[in-house]
């Protein structure tokens, strides 16, 4: 028979409740020796094992799904026919990087158009100015009427506008031409091209999407917390981001990958009872994409410290779990426990 003993001076029961480690206990009995029937057999032998609390870190699991931390559709903003696509389906792209080329002629020729209209507004503008500064000096010497310097001050003013219109429809060129040259918004992994070399696109609401970008460094494990862990595991936390978060894919085994909880939802949902919780992990070398099942371990923010026992020391009396412990008589008594969620 085997039994535990604890340190006299701190003894810690094993309990879901107190966050302590499973506590073990295996039976080792020893068939004695055939002896008469009048000598009462020897007691069984006993194996204690004496154990200190440890600190360790309670553990609950999740179902998830990874997410993209950025994504981006990419969509035409000016019409035109696509030119050049200039990258590969799958490929890791940077922010800023050239994706597709729309023929940009007709927007260049838009563009000296806008320029050559805005050179002629500026000629007019400084005409009209011109006129106003000599109605101002002829007014003051009273060579002309007040009601002819008012169209001047008018004229100047008309001037002025056009010019600034001018300008406006030459900076939309400009910006139509750099729409014809699109480029990554962010850095991530692109998806095929939707669209290839030779079709006509329009922009607008209904414009086609031309590629599809993921960032893929840092992803997202979404999934849903209940009311009861919510309470158990978050709200006695004063940063969430101090909660570890180990995550697995479906079928793998191994150390995971690490992360930590990032942010929770500002709501339960009524019909399900449930809280979006959303941790983040690292994704150095791209294994993980976009919409993985995940396994999710969630720790608490602090360790606690308990009693770990090895699996061998446990008893079980139908649905109890029950240790030996050895007490300052060396009595071993028999103890009911719980056994907890360290892992």
């Amino acid at each position: 028979m085997q039994a535990i003993k604890t340190t006299p001076q701190k003894t810690i029961g094993v309990s879901l409740g107190a966050a302590l480690a499973i506590a073990l206990l295996v039976w080792c009995t020893h068939q004695p020796k055939a002896v008469a029937a009048n000598v009462a057999p020897p007691p069984p032998a006993v194996e204690v094992v004496e154990i200190t609390p440890v600190p360790l870190r309670s553990w609950a699991e999740f179902s998830g799904r990874l997410s993209a931390v950025e994504s981006a559709s990419l969509k035409p903003q000016v019409s035109g026919v696509i030119q050049k696509v200039l990258f590969s389906e799958g490929q890791d792209v940077k922010a800023g990087q050239a994706l597709f080329v729309i023929d940009p002629r007709p927007h260049e020729a838009a563009l000296l158009q806008s320029k050559a209209r805005l050179a002629s507004a500026q000629s007019q503008a400084k005409l009209a100015q011109d006129e106003l500064t000599r109605a101002q000096q002829l007014l003051k010497q009273k060579l002309i009427a007040g009601s002819l310097y008012d169209a001047s001050v008018n004229a100047a003013s008309v001037a002025q506008a056009q010019q600034n219109e001018a300008q406006a429809a030459v900076a939309q060129a400009q910006l139509n031409l750099d729409y014809a040259h699109i480029s990554a918004p962010i850095s991530g992994r692109i998806s095929r091209a939707e669209l290839t070399v030779g079709n006509t696109v329009e922009a607008g609401a209904n414009a086609p999407v031309l590629a599809r970008i993921a960032a893929n460094k840092t992803l997202y494990a979404e999934f849903t917390l209940d009311e009861a862990s919510l309470i158990k595991w978050v709200n006695k936390t004063s940063d969430i981001r101090a909660m570890p978060v180990v995550v697995h894919l479906a079928s793998e085994k191994g150390d995971g990958y690490q992360g930590h909880l990032e942010s929770l939802d500002n709501h339960i949902d009524s019909a399900t009872g449930t809280i979006r919780a959303r941790a983040i992990l690292d994704n150095p070398k791209g294994e993980l994409i976009p919409g993985m099942f995940a396994h999710i371990r969630l720790g608490s923010a602090q360790e606690t410290p308990a009693l770990l026992i090895p699996d061998k020391a446990i008893g079980t009396n139908q649905s109890k779990k029950f240790v030996l412990v050895v007490d300052n008589k060396n009595i071993a008594n028999y103890r009911e426990v719980t056994l907890g969620d360290f892992y």
